[in-house]
């Protein structure tokens, strides 16, 4: 199933990155999903290319019934996001992969943030899969409401982060 969602955040792309490359944010946000932040890097320096690696582990309650029957209370999920150096107009990119324990769910493709000034359009374009024979298919597009959930509620927390810190 396609995944294709963006949003708009309030504060220029510099601000955004360093929102998302931010441990203290990245705890936030997983609170805000009532789970706990089980790891969190930064490989690199923000500055130019770097990497962030997420693990996360969340509450299935908000989970589609299809997918709870695989799970139990809580699931892990690891995102990866390599993003590039930021270009001339400071857009940068990023290749995404999402993957959750125990289930085989995945989630592969990429994530923009456009500089807009003192604004930027976050952006994703993805591909969620699941390889589970006969159902896999409805698993996966189960799943892709709660990504495009998921993406608006990380950007309006990026923008109440950025005007807290404001």
């Amino acid at each position: 199933m396609a995944l294709n969602a963006s949003t708009q955040i309030a504060h220029p792309a510099d601000q955004v990155i360093a929102t998302l490359s931010d441990r203290g944010f990245a705890e936030h946000l997983t609170k805000v999903a009532n789970g706990s932040l089980t790891d969190f890097s930064v490989n690199g320096d923000t500055a130019g290319a770097f990497t962030v690696t997420t693990v996360r582990s969340v509450p299935t309650d908000r989970v589609p019934d299809i997918a709870r029957k695989f799970v139990g209370a809580t699931i892990e999920i690891t995102q990866v996001d390599q993003w590039t150096a930021p270009d001339a107009a400071g857009n940068r990119s990023a290749t995404v992969k999402i993957s959750v324990a125990g289930v085989p769910v995945n989630v592969s493709g990429t994530e923009q943030l456009t500089a807009q000034g003192e604004t930027s359009e976050f952006s994703i374009d993805a591909k969620v899969s699941s390889s589970i024979p006969f159902i896999g298919g409805k698993l996966a597009s189960a799943a892709e409401p709660y990504l495009g959930k998921a993406l608006n509620l990380q950007a309006a927390q990026v923008d109440a982060w950025l005007s807290k810190q404001a």
